[in-house]
């Protein structure tokens, strides 16, 4: 095995980089370009390699997602993060699988650039203060006034109720299933009657173009025949894949009181790309 901090600590950096943006493969081109600047550094000089490399990572991260921010104001409608297949061992890592799945990935999109780095570096990877100011370009006092706004900020719009992964599992299977069947009042009951349908077809493929409300529109939505339903690990939780008339879909499901209550559903083919092979995430 390579002993280069950059080869051991890869894995690590995607999962910066991907928390950061939301996209794989633009965490991919982030990876790669934190790769040459390193590949330039006098290694003698570097006390902290895996800081070092994350500070990098994390410049290059800001740089490309103020870049994105202004693509996704002209996506065609609703913009969702990219998902990744995973193993079934990141679930065992709590704050790992919460912190990459996409229900808070797109709250994390509601936060500033400074801010969505800020909040990953610290609450995820848990880094000093210190060396998140020298990663974002602010004093350590202002990355901690930050990092409370981001925690406050986030804390009001993720999901109310934390749920064990066993019963995540259990009421993911229950929907997926449902879905089998095609059965609308099967599909009603596993849902909470405030259920919210969010799609992502990017202008590509047929999808909602706005989110759908209410148990019974979505059930109507889904419960069509002729689907292929099977369950997958996406982005550290059990998770559906559906291929219907040559269409692939990867929908991510929230359980809040026994009963799905926000679905995410990515149709856009270019952001279908990581279902095949499982990312190596790290923190």
């Amino acid at each position: 095995m390579s002993t280069d901090p950059f080869v051991i600590h890869r894995s690590l950096l995607f999962t910066v980089a991907y928390e950061m943006l939301g996209s794989a493969a633009d965490a991919e081109d982030v990876v790669q370009e934190s790769w040459l600047r390193w590949a330039d550094v006098d290694r003698s000089r570097v006390h902290n390699p895996r800081a070092y490399l994350v500070q990098i990572t994390t410049r290059q991260a800001l740089n490309r997602l103020r870049t994105l921010s202004r693509s996704r104001e002209e996506y065609v409608g609703e913009w969702l993060p990219e998902p990744l297949l995973t193993t079934p061992d990141v679930a065992e890592d709590v704050e790992l699988a919460e912190s990459v799945s996409i229900a808070m990935l797109t709250v994390l999109e509601t936060l500033g650039p400074t801010e969505r780095a800020v909040f990953v570096l610290r609450e995820v990877f848990d880094l000093p203060y210190g060396e998140i100011a020298e990663a974002v370009g602010k004093s350590a006092v202002t990355v901690r006034q930050i990092a409370r706004r981001a925690r406050e900020h986030v804390a009001a719009r993720r999901p109310r109720v934390r749920v064990s992964r066993f019963e995540q599992q259990a009421v993911v299977e229950r929907f997926l299933a449902a879905l089998r069947t095609g059965q609308v009042q099967e599909l009603i009951d596993v849902m909470a009657p405030d259920v919210v349908l969010i799609a992502d077809g990017g202008g590509v493929t047929s999808a909602a173009s706005a989110p759908v409300h209410g148990a019974e529109r979505v059930a109507a939505l889904l419960a069509r025949p002729g689907r292929v339903v099977s369950s997958v690990w996406l982005n550290g939780a059990l998770a559906g894949r559906i291929e219907a008339d040559g269409q692939l879909a990867a929908v991510s499901l929230v359980v809040e009181g026994g009963r799905v209550s926000r679905i995410h559903a990515v149709a856009n083919p270019g952001k279908l790309a990581r279902l095949e092979e499982p990312a190596a995430l790290a923190r």
